[in-house]
């Protein structure tokens, strides 16, 4: 999996994630993989998935397609492009939707944050958004991410300091996370 992070502070907003892949026990570092970085951007904003390494070139595909327009501006605008996403996944990506039978909507298996002058988003498998208002983490080293920003978060002004408390964290203790470090921050629209 990964550890990515999203920081708010100080009107800035950071995104932030480790490099390295993983296939199970199988381990795919920043020095063999030229494509390592997890963070994309898509005009003004940045997003970072986690889960199966297909979805990165997927997502690309298609949010660059000339014909689609995703709109990041809010939480309701995130949840209308990725309603459009998870159909267009299923119809011309080959999206297999199952999962566990009671799970009440069908599944996009993507999890992703994002950040751009609007806030921290973070976007899940069934398009769930939620807005953040300080930090979250997502991915297996999310547990330890979310507890080192948690502890520095009052301490530290910079949201990229914030940021890379996390990622380090998840690259330290978590199996599937390892450095280098990418980031991205803007300006936020509103200060905090």
């Amino acid at each position: 999996m990964s550890t990515v992070v999203v920081v708010r502070k100080n009107g800035v907003a950071c995104i932030a994630a480790d490099s390295l892949t993983s296939y199970g026990d199988l381990k795919l570092s920043s020095r063999y993989d030229p494509h390592s970085e997890k963070i994309q951007t898509f005009g003004e904003t940045h997003l970072a998935i986690v889960g199966s390494a297909a979805h990165t070139l997927v997502i690309e595909s298609l949010l660059n397609k000339s014909d689609f327009f995703p709109n990041f501006t809010s939480r309701s605008e995130i949840f209308k492009t990725f309603s459009l996403v998870h159909a267009e996944l299923k119809e011309n990506y080959f999206l297999n939707t199952k999962d566990d039978e009671e799970d009440p909507y069908e599944s996009s298996h993507i999890d992703s944050l994002a950040i751009n002058e609007h806030g921290i988003f973070g976007i899940y498998a069934m398009r769930e958004v939620y807005e953040y208002s300080s930090f979250w983490a997502t991915g297996s080293g999310s547990p330890y991410a979310l507890g080192a920003m948690h502890a520095v978060y009052e301490r530290y002004d910079s949201a990229e300091s914030i940021a890379e408390a996390g990622v380090l964290a998840g690259a330290e203790f978590d199996n599937a996370s390892s450095t280098p470090i990418t980031m991205r921050t803007v300006p936020l629209k509103e200060q905090d």
